[in-house]
């Protein structure tokens, strides 16, 4: 944790020098904060990792060389985006399943099953096995981007999966497995810290898509190497930012709007709005921004501890994932109607209060 804060309160203190090519703009569908602020976080977190593998022990070092190294494609390609702003959506999730790939020719680790019977029958194919890994590690990665969105969101929400995945893997005696979860956990704190509460780093691309690379793969290295894990377990650990991504793009859809066209309506930026937008005004903009997280965080602690109860016993995992995904919607649906509802009292009154639009309401369809 020492080495990822160091390196990120250097990476603030010299913003005079790259913040020609580092700094995040103000303006744009989804961005809130007030002043520019560099959004290389992840390469304070990449050179913190590179540090405590070193450190590590030879054991750990088996288990941890080939997951960094595995990594860079998603990492690489996401710090291009955060310094050029020219790498496209799909060149960065290709990236991503490219890092699964890899990580597969490392380790030969993949998915196994899922607990789907047909799906199952079909992994028994391997190159369909590594083909569904990569994707699966690709839409995680994609998802921990997604919801990077307010300080400390994502990088908090990463720590809250890591954590749940290492008392999984304490549980059922995988201690080597369960060491290096708290050992990503500690390093990804580092960084935390310096982007919660005041944003004075933000994660950037890269780094987005380095965590979510680690959890999404720390969760098949689980079930992997610990059969008796039901592949649920890890789905609910990592649940808050797949739950994000899927109604997202089941929205976007309903709404007639491109999957990958960005909008002010994921749910920290409703949260933002009707919750922290409202009762918190007396903070400042800075803090404001950092009170959305903790909403979000309790939508990913509740999966993420029945993830840890019911690691083992499959037949409660599918009805407590169905239950985290409608907790998911009940709390969208609030903030939604109250965000609604406040943007509608601006206009009323003259359009003092600045709001995003939200999405529009679908329309009919023509028979």
């Amino acid at each position: 944790m020492t080495v990822s804060l160091v390196f990120s309160l250097v990476l603030v203190a010299t913003t005079r020098w790259h913040g020609r090519f580092t700094l995040d703009a103000t303006r744009g569908v989804q961005k809130f904060h007030s002043a520019p602020t560099p959004r290389i976080g992840g390469l304070a977190i990449m050179l913190g990792l590179f540090v405590a593998c070193a450190l590590s022990s030879d054991a750990q070092q088996a288990l941890f060389a080939p997951l960094l190294l595995a990594s860079l494609p998603a990492f690489l390609f996401g710090m291009a985006e955060d310094l050029t702003r020219r790498v496209s959506i799909g060149m960065r999730l290709f990236a991503t399943m490219a890092s699964g790939v890899l990580c597969w020719l490392l380790t030969d680790v993949h998915i196994l099953e899922t607990g789907i019977d047909p799906l199952d029958t079909a992994l028994a194919w391997l190159p369909l096995s590594v083909l569904f890994t990569a994707f699966a590690v690709g839409g995680v990665a994609n998802a921990v981007n997604i919801i990077d969105g307010f300080n400390g969101l994502a990088s908090g929400t990463v720590i809250i999966g890591l954590v749940a995945l290492g008392f999984i893997a304490d549980g059922c005696g995988d201690a080597e497995l369960a060491r290096l979860c708290f050992l990503v956990c500690a390093v990804t704190a580092g960084f935390f810290l310096v982007n919660f509460p005041f944003g004075k780093l933000f994660l950037g691309d890269g780094g987005a898509y380095l965590l979510g690379f680690l959890l999404s793969w720390l969760s098949v290295m689980l079930v992997y190497r610990n059969p008796g894990i039901s592949p649920w377990a890890p789905l609910l650990a990592c649940a808050y930012p797949v739950f994000e991504t899927v109604f997202t793009i089941a929205r976007r859809l309903w709404c007639r709007r491109h999957p990958g066209q960005p909008d002010s309506c994921h749910l920290h930026s409703l949260v933002k709005i009707a919750i922290t937008g409202r009762y918190f005004r007396f903070l400042s903009a800075s803090l404001r921004n950092a009170c959305v997280s903790p909403f979000s965080w309790a939508i990913a602690a509740v999966p993420a501890v029945l993830a840890v109860r019911f690691a083992e016993d499959g037949a409660a995992l599918l009805p407590a994932t169905a239950a985290s995904f409608a907790l998911y919607l009940g709390f969208y649906w609030y903030v939604a109607h109250a965000a609604r509802a406040r943007r509608r009292r601006a206009m009323r009154n003259g359009a003092r209060v600045a709001l995003p639009a939200l999405a529009p309401e679908p329309e009919p369809v023509q028979s």
